[in-house]
């Protein structure tokens, strides 16, 4: 805990002024009723106190200050709170290969699943949008925060040929920039953060296979994600042992999990790994904790000045119930 304006604390030199005051008074009581002799003419000119509970007036008392005199330093402490600014954009792979069974009961019906609860679970304030890609890459939902359209989209996917990695991030990309701009006109504070969560299951195949080398392709559009503040966080989805059904022949499909490693680092961003629908949503639940909330110093205050508050009527009003005056 910290505070904003700490100085306020001197006041709890008082506070224990009070404390070393109130016990030297009592040690005075104390000897003059040893001083006074004559017991019997005490017992009369002088009733009998209470116990030990007559010093809870002062106590409390004291304790209020000490309370708030907390309260008026300011005290501050790091809470999650939900971002209200941010950005965010969910590409999907659509190729052929995500129709393999490896994962129940398919790498396509999975991802649909865990998209849309991620798409729920998302905090209301940010601007979710979507991108798909296959042989080339389609914004179908830019960011907003309405998450119907996106779920609409979601269902209405379909597979496709090919892998274009690098042209979805570069898609997403272009799409975080139109949405930040729009943003960014309407608001004092500037672009909100973005990010772009990109679930493929294999390495890209369009431009070509060759991720490093190509102009449009995944390793280039991730460095240049990273050039422009937008970290791409992947989840390489799927097992080594998947496979599909083309023509008849059995054409394994593993999952590439160095590519989606190697495009995470280069952006900035995180990798993860699922080989089953249950994984996948608990990626989503994660990413939607760190994306949806955010840490901040924010004012604690309120309590200290609520028990302040009630340490203050308790000292009043049990100096008035024990003494009918106050201590």
């Amino acid at each position: 805990m910290t505070f904003s304006q700490p100085w306020w604390l001197l006041l709890l030199l008082v506070a224990a002024a009070l404390v070393v005051g109130y016990l030297v008074l009592l040690r005075r009581r104390r000897r003059d009723t040893v001083a006074f002799t004559n017991l019997e003419l005490l017992d009369r000119v002088a009733p009998k106190r209470p116990g030990w509970y007559r010093h809870l007036p002062a106590a409390a008392l004291i304790a209020a200050l000490a309370v708030l005199t907390i309260a008026l330093a300011g005290p501050q402490a790091e809470a999650r709170v939900p971002r209200n600014r941010a950005t965010v954009v969910l590409v999907i792979d659509v190729s052929l290969s995500m129709q393999s069974t490896d994962v129940s009961p398919s790498r396509f019906a999975a991802a649909q699943v865990a998209a849309k609860a991620f798409a729920d679970q998302l905090t209301p304030g940010v601007n979710l949008g979507l991108v798909t890609f296959a042989g080339t890459a389609a914004v179908l939902v830019s960011p907003t925060v309405d998450r119907e359209p996106l779920k609409r989209a979601v269902d209405g996917m379909r597979l496709a040929p090919s892998t274009a990695t690098g042209e979805a991030i570069f898609a997403a990309m272009q799409s975080v920039d139109t949405s930040s701009q729009a943003i960014a006109g309407a608001s004092a504070d500037g672009p909100p953060p973005a990010r772009i969560v990109l679930m493929s299951d294999g390495k890209q195949t369009v431009p070509g296979p060759d991720a490093e080398a190509e102009p449009r392709g995944s390793f280039t559009a991730a460095g240049e994600a990273a050039k422009a503040g937008i970290p791409v966080s992947t989840i390489s989805f799927g097992t080594e042992y998947g496979s599909i059904d083309i023509d008849g022949d059995r054409t394994p499909v593993p999952v590439d999990d160095a590519s989606m490693r190697t495009i995470a680092e280069l952006s900035g961003g995180q990798f993860f790994t699922a080989a089953t629908e249950e994984e996948l949503r608990q990626v989503y639940a994660e990413l939607g904790e760190q994306i949806g909330y955010e840490l901040r110093r924010v004012d604690t205050s309120r309590p200290w000045l609520t028990g302040g508050a009630l340490l203050l009527v308790a000292g009043v009003g049990t100096g008035l119930a024990l003494g009918r005056r106050l201590p």
